[in-house]
């Protein structure tokens, strides 16, 4: 990208310009070598010249990227508690509002109410390579020991800063293909975080075939970084197993064949960037791109794994669960113990009488504690508009889809016209948009189970109006 490279080039150039003007003379040398981290945050945050100011943030990151695991920490401590709010400025300005309350009052509150630190990260932010040195330096600060409050702070401070300047505005989709730059794609093998992609072979079965498709969210300031991205399988049908995608023997077809498109797997690629929503704008923007160079498509569709749901079942099957299982469902579960149960068919068939409506179950009556489905990849379809279109038993049975939801897929289906209502649904009333299949299974052995969990499985709408109303009916 030939405008990106020349505003590198120019930050750096500027930046060079900067030390020399910084460092230069008998004594500068002398005080960069000697001032320590912290000094050279205060030194940043009280420069006000463009080339210096992006002189010591290359110094600051330059060092904190020698840092060991140690001088890390320190450093992440160093930024929670001496670079957070003022709270001498923060007192004045509260005492100033609760007598005024005018607007620039309220400006006033609001600066004194921001931690030093952010406005330190946006002036890191201005070094070369800035903001892939803080997309990591959040990565270290998500994988650190310390879970207390101050570093909850820190992180929050970072999130806050990266839902700006990672929206969807700046953002650019780029389709991943065999002839995608070798660098690119290597990092596509690496990111992949559903379906293990084992090398260069694999990858060219997934990008190279017509009726494939990938596609790619990047960031000018990360630009050969993806951010996520989703691979596409182009079809005549909804698939119900994840082997009618990925088969090395299936059958090709013609793209204007295809009357149904897949997603099959989207994987975020950057840790550091772990909240920061781009997945719903990606599948939205894939669907519009695809309907437009192929018509003949109807359906928009996922085959999406089930990750929380093996966990939750043998919660669900422990003594104190409320409501407990049935002696049929229990004796039942226990042919799961089996490492071979889906290679005998008898097994196979029984397991999944019972297994089906506990998965319904799963998804339109558990909720959490906030009233939002269990399962993170049904938070993120359901939250973006999708509907749970078909329980797919067995639909990959590979050991990590068998660890953890005994093999079961989901098909969730994206209507345009339909999205809106569906989020609304959820969101306002905690409603789960099914078809009327998914909803059918409640009725088989789990019909008792309905309507019957605590509060904290119920819609959250309904929690908070039985809540306001004192329980009434």
């Amino acid at each position: 990208m030939p405008g990106t490279s020349f505003f590198s080039d120019m930050l750096q150039g500027i930046t060079e310009r900067g030390r020399k003007l910084l460092f230069a003379g008998p004594r500068s040398a002398d005080v960069a070598v000697e001032a320590n981290l912290e000094a050279l945050c205060e030194m940043l945050l009280s420069s006000r010249g463009e080339a210096s100011g992006m002189a010591i943030a290359a110094e600051i990151l330059g060092r904190w990227s020698k840092l060991d695991s140690a001088g890390l920490e320190q450093f992440l401590q160093m930024l929670s508690q001496k670079f957070g709010a003022d709270t001498a400025k923060l007192d004045k300005a509260v005492d100033r509002y609760r007598t005024e309350k005018s607007p620039s009052a309220i400006i006033a509150l609001h600066k004194a109410a921001e931690p030093r630190r952010q406005e330190l990260l946006r002036r890191l932010n201005h070094a070369p390579s800035g903001t892939a040195k803080l997309v990591r330096m959040r990565q270290q600060l998500l994988a650190s020991k310390d879970r207390s409050a101050e570093f909850r702070a820190v992180d929050s401070d970072f999130a806050h800063l990266f839902s700006s300047w990672f929206n969807r505005g700046f953002l650019t989709l780029r389709p991943i293909d065999w002839s995608t730059p070798a660098h690119i794609l290597e990092k596509i093998i690496k990111y992949e975080a559903v379906h293990e992609i084992a090398g260069w072979e694999e990858l060219r079965r997934r990008l190279a075939p017509a009726d494939r498709r990938c596609f790619a969210f990047f960031h000018p300031r990360l630009t050969d970084e993806p951010l996520v991205f989703v691979e596409v399988a182009l079809a005549r049908s909804v698939p119900g197993a994840i082997k009618d995608v990925l088969d090395e023997g299936r059958e090709q077809i013609d793209p204007d064949q295809a009357t149904t498109a897949v997603f099959y797997s989207i994987s975020n690629c950057q840790e550091g960037l772990r909240g920061i929503s781009f997945g719903n704008f990606l599948i939205k923007q894939v669907v519009e791109d695809l309907r437009r160079d192929l018509p003949g498509l109807r359906n928009f569709v996922t085959l999406s794994p089930v990750p929380g749901f093996a966990r939750w079942l043998a919660r669900a099957g422990s003594s104190d669960a409320e409501p407990p299982l049935t002696d049929d469902e229990r004796k039942v579960l226990g042919l799961l113990d089996d490492p071979a149960w889906a290679d005998d068919p008898s097994a196979a068939s029984e397991i999944e009488r019972v297994l089906l409506p506990l998965a319904a179950h799963y998804f339109l009556i558990e909720r959490t504690p906030e009233g939002r489905p269990l399962d993170s990849v049904a938070r993120f379809h359901l939250g973006n508009g999708a509907r749970l279109e078909r329980l797919n038993f067995l639909g990959d049975r590979s050991a990590k889809a068998m660890q953890q939801a005994h093999g079961l897929m989901v098909n969730y289906l994206y209507k345009l016209e339909d999205i809106e209502a569906n989020h609304e649904a959820l969101a306002q009333r905690g409603e789960v948009t099914a078809s009327p299949v998914v909803k059918g299974l409640l009725g088989r052995n789990g019909e008792s189970r309905r309507g019957s969990r605590s509060e904290m499985s119920r819609p959250f709408a309904q929690v908070m109006n039985d809540k306001i109303g004192g329980g009434r009916k």
